[in-house]
C-alpha cells in the first residue's frame, strides 16, 4: 500500500481516491467525512472509508447502509416466494413444491435475521444485563418470534410461515436506524468546526524548518506558520505576513478582519489569502477554540429536561407494551386461530417501539446547541435552552455588561497625599483583580507613569472593592467596614458626581477619590429595546453608586434599576424581580455576579467575563454580543417547540397505532413500516427546524418579535 501511495502521489494532476488511492475519474464524487471534503472513486470506497476512518456516527451509518443493502437483497427474494404462497399459485397437489418453497424461505431468512437481527439482539441483551427493557427488546421479540414460529412450522410440516413478516420488520427497523444515524451524522458535521480543536495540528518553525505537531504540544512562544486558507491552530500575535481572517467560529461575525504584524489572531479562525507567521501566546490546549470544543462536547452529553422525562416514561412504556402484547395474544387466541392472535400480538410489539420518543428531544437539542456554537455562544446543555424558552424577564449587571467596561479616570482628588502615591496604592490593589474598574485604574496609572506598589495579602471583596494588609480601594461601604472616615471634601464631591467612584485609603485613613466614567456600548440600548419589543421586563442590578447607575440605565432604556448592591443584595433584588415578573435570566460578567448568575433561572455571562462568572453561568456570549439575545431566545423557543411537536407526534402515533394493533386491524409488516415512518417524521421535523435561518440581530428584532411572542 505504501508503494502504491508513493507511485500515485508521483502523478502530477489527478486526484487520488481517499480509500483505494486509485485516480478519481469524472464519475468520482466528493463526500464530507470528519468535517473534510474528500475525493472517492466510487460509493463503495466512500462507505469503506467511513467505516474505517469515520468518527462518531459515520461508521455506524455506513455499516447500517451496508446491512440494509444485504438485507434488502435477501428480502426481495423472500417477498417474491411469499407472494407465490399468498396468491394461491399452488394447488392441493403441489404440497412438495410448497414445502420446498418453505425451506427456501427459511434458507433466505436465516442469514437476513443474523445480519440485521444481531445488532438488535445485542442491544436487547445489554438492556437485559442492566435489568431493564428497551426498544430493541420489542424488535427482537417481535421478529424472532415470527421467525422461530415459522421455522417450527417448517420442521413440523405446517403451512403457517411468516418469514416475510420477520424479515421485513428487521429491514424496516434497520432503515429507521439508518435514517437516525444519518441525522446524527448531519448534526455532527454542523458541529465539526467546534469539535475539531483538540485533534488539530500545527506547522511549527524550528531552526528554520517546518515540523508538524499536534496543538496539544504547542507551548507559548512557539512560532507557527499558517498557510492561506488554513484554520489557525493557536492563539497568538502575527509577527510576519498579512491576511484577512474569518473568526465566525468564535464570534459568529461573518466579516473578515485584517491581520498584520502585531495583530492578535485566534485558534479556530480561518486564514484568508495570505500566509502568516504567528507567535503563540498561550499553550495549544488552552486556546479559546479548545475551550469551546470541550464545552460543546459536555453540552451534547447532557440530556435536556424533556429528555430525562422521556427516559423515565420509556422505562415504564416498554414493559407495559410487553404486557399489552401478551394480553392481546391471549384475547385473540381465545376467539380465533392462534396464528391470527400471534400476528396481532406481534403487531402490538412492533408498532409500539419508542424509537420516535428517543429521537424527539436529543436531535432538536443537538441542532440548537450546534447553531448557537456556530455564533460563538456556549450553552451548557439542552436543559438550558428549555429554561431560556420559559424566561419572562431579564436583569442586567452594569459595568462590563451594559457598558463597555473600558472606563476612564476623569477626576482625581487627594487628601494629605500626592497623586503618585494615590495611584501607587490604587494600581497595587488593582493588580489583584481583572474587574474592568481595576484594569482601568491600572491603565490610568501607566498613562501617568506612576508605579504600582507591591502590596501583600490582596483580596477581592465582591461588590465592594479590593483590600490588602494596610490598604483598601472601593466603595464608601468598604471604607466604613474598616472604620475609615471619608473626608468631607470627598463626600461632597461624591454627592455631586454621576461618575463611578472609587475611594482609596491606607494606613487607617481615606486618602483620595478616583472618578471614572463609562459609556454604554452601542448595542446595549438596541438589545434592551428589542427585548422590550418582545414583551420582556428588564431591570439593572449594580453595585455602583446611584448616580452612575441611573445614568447608564437611562442611556440604555431600562426604567427600573437598583444601585449600591452587594452580591447578596443582587440575589435578593433578583428574587423580588422574579416574584413580580416570573422566570428571570441574569446577564453579568464580574466576580460579584457569580451568586446572582447562579440564582437566576438562566445565568448569561457576556464578553470578557471573569472565570467565576463563566463557571456560574449557563450561557456564555462572545464579546459585544448582547444583540444576539433576541436571536438566542428565538432559538430556544424553536428548539422547545420542535421537541413538543415531536413528542405530540410520537405519543399520538403510538396511541392510534396501538389501538389498531390491539384490535387486530394491523399486520406486523405494516406496523413496522409505520414505526419507521414515525421516526422519519421526527427526524425530518428536527432537521427542518434546524435548517431554518433565524439569524436576527437587533436591527431586525421586530421581525423576530413577530415569530417569538411572549406567552401570556
Amino acid at each position: 500500500m505504501a508503494a502504491l501511495a508513493t507511485f500515485f502521489n508521483s502523478l502530477p494532476t489527478v486526484n487520488a481516491c481517499s480509500h483505494c488511492l486509485l485516480p478519481v475519474s469524472l464519475n468520482g464524487q466528493e463526500r464530507e467525512v470528519n468535517g473534510e471534503r474528500l475525493p472517492f472513486c466510487c460509493y463503495g470506497c466512500c462507505l469503506a472509508y467511513q467505516v474505517s476512518h469515520g468518527e462518531r456516527d459515520e461508521p455506524e451509518a455506513a455499516w447500517l447502509l451496508i446491512r440494509i443493502g444485504a438485507g434488502a437483497f435477501l428480502a426481495m427474494f423472500i417477498m417474491l416466494f411469499s407472494l407465490l404462497l399468498y396468491s394461491g399459485t399452488f394447488g392441493e397437489n403441489d404440497g412438495v413444491i410448497v414445502r420446498a418453497v418453505h425451506f427456501i424461505l427459511w434458507a433466505l431468512a436465516t442469514p437476513l435475521v443474523v445480519i440485521l437481527g444481531a445488532p438488535f439482539l445485542r442491544g436487547a441483551a445489554q438492556a437485559a444485563r442492566a435489568g431493564r427493557f428497551s426498544a430493541d427488546t420489542l424488535v427482537v421479540i417481535g421478529s424472532f418470534a415470527a421467525y422461530g414460529y415459522s421455522a417450527l412450522q417448517v420442521v413440523q410440516g405446517g403451512d403457517a410461515v411468516y418469514f416475510d413478516t420477520a424479515t421485513m420488520v428487521l429491514v424496516l427497523f434497520t432503515l429507521g436506524r439508518y435514517l437516525e444515524a444519518q441525522a446524527r451524522v448531519r448534526t455532527a458535521r454542523s458541529l465539526a468546526p467546534m469539535l475539531a480543536a483538540e485533534r488539530a495540528s500545527a506547522t511549527v518553525m524550528v531552526d528554520g524548518s517546518e515540523t508538524g505537531r499536534p496543538v496539544s504540544e504547542i507551548l507559548p512562544g512557539a512560532i507557527v506558520r499558517v498557510r492561506a486558507g488554513e484554520r489557525l491552530p493557536v492563539d497568538g500575535v502575527v509577527i510576519e505576513g498579512s491576511s484577512h481572517c474569518d473568526e465566525a467560529v468564535l464570534t459568529g461575525q461573518p466579516e473578515r478582519l485584517r491581520k498584520q504584524p502585531g495583530s492578535s489572531v485566534y485558534a479556530g479562525s480561518i486564514n484568508g489569502d495570505g500566509a502568516l507567521l504567528v507567535r503563540a501566546s498561550v499553550a495549544g490546549n488552552a486556546t479559546r477554540w479548545v475551550q469551546i470544543s470541550r464545552a460543546v462536547r459536555v453540552a451534547l452529553s447532557r440530556k435536556s429536561l424533556l429528555g430525562e422525562l422521556i427516559d423515565r416514561v420509556a422505562a415504564w412504556f416498554v414493559p407495559a407494551v410487553l404486557l399489552l402484547a401478551l394480553a392481546t395474544l391471549w384475547y385473540w387466541n381465545a376467539r380465533g386461530p392462534f396464528e391470527d392472535a400471534l400476528m396481532a400480538g406481534l403487531a402490538v410489539l412492533v408498532v409500539a417501539c419508542p424509537c420516535a420518543l428517543g429521537l424527539a428531544a436529543p436531535l432538536a437539542c443537538a441542532l440548537g446547541l450546534g447553531e448557537a456554537a456556530q455564533k460563538g455562544i456556549l450553552i451548557r446543555g439542552g436543559g438550558v435552552l428549555e429554561k431560556l424558552a420559559r424566561v419572562r424577564a431579564f436583569a442586567f449587571d452594569k459595568t462590563g455588561t451594559l457598558t463597555s467596561g473600558s472606563l476612564r479616570v476623569v477626576e482625581v482628588m487627594t487628601v494629605k497625599a500626592g497623586e503618585a502615591e494615590l495611584f501607587g496604592y490604587a494600581a497595587g490593589l488593582a493588580a489583584g483583580s481583572k474587574h474592568p474598574l481595576s484594569l482601568s485604574i491600572e491603565g490610568a496609572a501607566r498613562e501617568r507613569d506612576y508605579s504600582a506598589l507591591s502590596l501583600a495579602g490582596i483580596t477581592a471583596k465582591p461588590g465592594q472593592g479590593m483590600v490588602a494588609a494596610n490598604a483598601a480601594m472601593g466603595s464608601a461601604a468598604l471604607m466604613q467596614t474598616h472604620n475609615w472616615r471619608i473626608p468631607d471634601v470627598l463626600t461632597a464631591r461624591a454627592e455631586s458626581s454621576n461618575a463611578t467612584l472609587v475611594y482609596v485609603g491606607w494606613n487607617g485613613a481615606v486618602r483620595g477619590l478616583l472618578c471614572l466614567a463609562d459609556e454604554a456600548p452601542s448595542d446595549a440600548g438596541a438589545a434592551v429595546s428589542a427585548l422590550h419589543e418582545l414583551g420582556f421586563a428588564t431591570t439593572m442590578l449594580s453595585g455602583d453608586a446611584e448616580a452612575p447607575a441611573a445614568r447608564i440605565a437611562c442611556a440604555v432604556g431600562i426604567k427600573s434599576h437598583h444601585a449600591m448592591l452587594t452580591p447578596e443584595g443582587k440575589v435578593a433584588a433578583l428574587r423580588e424581580f422574579a416574584r413580580q415578573h416570573g422566570a428571570v435570566a441574569m446577564v453579568g460578567d464580574g466576580v460579584n455576579d457569580g451568586p446572582v448568575l447562579a440564582a437566576a433561572m438562566v445565568g448569561i455571562a457576556v464578553g470578557n467575563a471573569s472565570d467565576f462568572a463563566r463557571e456560574a453561568a449557563d450561557i456564555t456570549l462572545p464579546a459585544a454580543s448582547l444583540r444576539e439575545l433576541p436571536w438566542l431566545i428565538a432559538l430556544a423557543r424553536r428548539v422547545r417547540d420542535t421537541m413538543y411537536k415531536n413528542l405530540a407526534w410520537a405519543f399520538g402515533y403510538n396511541a392510534i397505532a396501538l389501538s389498531l394493533a390491539v384490535s387486530g386491524l394491523l399486520q406486523p409488516v405494516i406496523a413496522a413500516g409505520l414505526m419507521a415512518g414515525s421516526s422519519v417524521v421526527v427526524v425530518i421535523n428536527s432537521l427542518r427546524a434546524g435548517s431554518e435561518n433565524l439569524r436576527d440581530d437587533v436591527v431586525s428584532a421586530s421581525a423576530a418579535g413577530a415569530r417569538v411572542k411572549l406567552q401570556s
